[in-house]
């Protein structure tokens, strides 16, 4: 059951491939960001979103230094061990030393030619390698639920 969710996961990422970033959106083929695909799929895999998203800065409380986007993450996702990897884990990135985590992705594929389905500022969501640098940045990893 746990594989079939994962690979739902990453057939619908991939549909929302060439997605342009938009801050705080989330709507197939016209805006996201890395958030907004989480929610995107989340919403294809269940229906409604677990919760409301309020508005958010592209710092995502870096001046404060609040983990919100962890929190959220762990009111809804399951948490899994960082070092064990599955297509479709959610993945959170912390993009520099001692900032708050402030980036998502989903796994596309692991292993040797691992890759990550992601939006960031100034690119679509694309597809590219989980390359060296991207997997230093790995912070925490989750799961989508079987069922909500």
């Amino acid at each position: 059951m746990r594989e079939s969710c994962g690979r739902r996961a990453v057939v619908e990422a991939r549909r929302w491939i060439g997605t342009p970033y938009v801050h705080q959106a989330s709507c197939k083929g016209a805006g996201t960001d890395c958030l907004g695909l989480i929610r995107g799929v989340w919403r294809e895999m269940y229906g409604a979103e677990p919760e409301n998203v309020p508005a958010y800065t592209q710092d995502w409380s870096e001046a404060h230094g609040t983990e919100v986007l962890w929190a959220g993450a762990m009111r809804n996702l399951l948490a899994k061990d960082p070092t064990d990897e599955s297509c479709g884990d959610i993945l959170l990135f912390r993009m520099a030393s001692g900032a708050v985590a402030k980036h998502l992705g989903i796994a596309g594929k692991v292993g040797p030619e691992a890759t990550v389905i992601h939006a960031y500022c100034g690119h679509a969501v694309i597809e590219s390698p989980l390359s060296a640098p991207w997997r230093r940045r790995i912070v925490a990893r989750f799961q989508f639920p079987d069922h909500v």
